[in-house]
């Protein structure tokens, strides 16, 4: 009896989402009874965001294919012996950083695939490779530093020859030089917990399964990653967009990411495209631009749309496939990702203000 008293004490007493709830229940009886509608206008509003993203750009257009396809050819890869390749060049450097060299599988096969697919196929190499938990960190945050397309890639080179910019050497300097310079950046002042690796310390990355079997393996496993993954996180992000356009807050937020974006040497038209809706998207629109833009923005626009972005992907993929895939919890990866997608942000800045004077012709 003294224990179900305790307990009812304990239960008298208002705990914080109690106080709140009851606020919900009062201000929802409030809207219903001065403006009835306000409910469903915002349902609406939530709709209205979700659907467009969700339906006609990962389900019924060339978007979720493209997922499914890049975890089969990632897999496939993979099965053919690409990573046991790709340790073997970088074994020496990431030796002489201290490094596990399997720290930069996740950025290339981003490149070669698709940001999703590459959390799904790397992070299990990663914890087979036996990488600390902020090297895993420093691989996530690496991998917003690469193009997360191969389409996005190519339709930046097109946009750059319009523009007369010569592109080798920025995508050495912004898409193939990060793959070095972040991890032994993040190493010496973040994630210090990184360990000297030898090549006989690792295993064999290539799979023993039989060919076919990874082909119809990961038609599978694309599909799941697709609606069990990306399509929820997806959902989860354009919600609070559709509630936040509901509230008359969201223009402002669009105006002042535009300012900033301008700030930063960033095209802001396309660099928006980039951030909120797909970054192969603003580099296709890039080369449609007005010759009489200066060309630092072309440059920063580039250099930001070869990321991991949309804002959706860092907030929503990226956190739910690596959780999953990884040691590493959701709160984890998406700080990891954050950090570098602000690196992103300082690179095409850079690169913009000081390397677009030598680019052009």
């Amino acid at each position: 009896m003294a224990k179900k008293a305790g307990n009812n004490v304990s239960r008298a007493k208002w705990h914080f989402y109690e106080i709140l709830g009851l606020f919900l229940v009062v201000f929802s009886l409030f809207l219903l009874l001065l403006k009835p509608d306000s409910l469903a206008d915002l349902f609406n509003a939530i709709l209205n965001e979700v659907k467009p993203v969700v339906v006609d750009i990962f389900l019924t257009s060339e978007i979720g294919i493209a997922i499914i396809a890049s975890v089969i050819m990632g897999r496939i890869l993979e099965r053919l012996g690409f990573t046991d390749g790709l340790i073997r060049i970088f074994v020496p450097v990431m030796k002489w950083f201290k490094i596990n060299p399997a720290v930069i599988i996740p950025s290339v096969y981003n490149i070669l695939g698709d940001i999703n697919a590459a959390g799904k196929i790397a992070g299990p190499i990663l914890v087979k490779a036996n990488a600390t938990k902020d090297e895993q960190k420093i691989a996530v945050a690496t991998m917003i530093q690469s193009p997360q397309s191969f389409a996005t890639f190519v339709l930046g080179l097109i946009a750059l020859a319009v523009f007369g910019i010569d592109a080798f050497p920025l995508v050495i300097l912004s898409i193939f030089l990060p793959i070095l310079v972040v991890p032994f950046l993040l190493s010496k002042t973040i994630y210090r917990s990184t360990k000297r690796v030898e090549l006989d310390q690792l295993p064999r990355f290539t799979p023993k399964i039989p060919f076919l079997q990874t082909i119809f393996s990961s038609a599978k496993e694309g599909a799941e990653l697709l609606f069990l993954t990306i399509i929820p996180a997806v959902a989860a992000v354009f919600f609070f967009i559709g509630i936040l356009k509901f509230a008359g807050v969201w223009s402002a937020l669009e105006s002042g990411l535009s300012s900033f974006l301008m700030l930063l040497s960033i095209e802001p038209s396309t660099g928006l495209v980039s951030v909120l809706a797909a970054p192969t998207l603003a580099v296709a629109q890039l080369a449609e631009l007005s010759q009489g833009i200066d060309p630092r923005l072309i440059v920063g626009s580039f250099v930001l749309a070869n990321s991991g972005l949309p804002l959706s992907v860092i907030f929503g993929q990226v956190p739910a496939t690596w959780a999953e895939s990884s040691r590493l919890n959701e709160k984890e990866v998406l700080t990891a990702a954050v950090i570098g997608l602000i690196i992103r942000f300082i690179t095409a800045w850079a690169l913009g203000m000081f390397l677009t004077p030598y680019l052009i012709g």
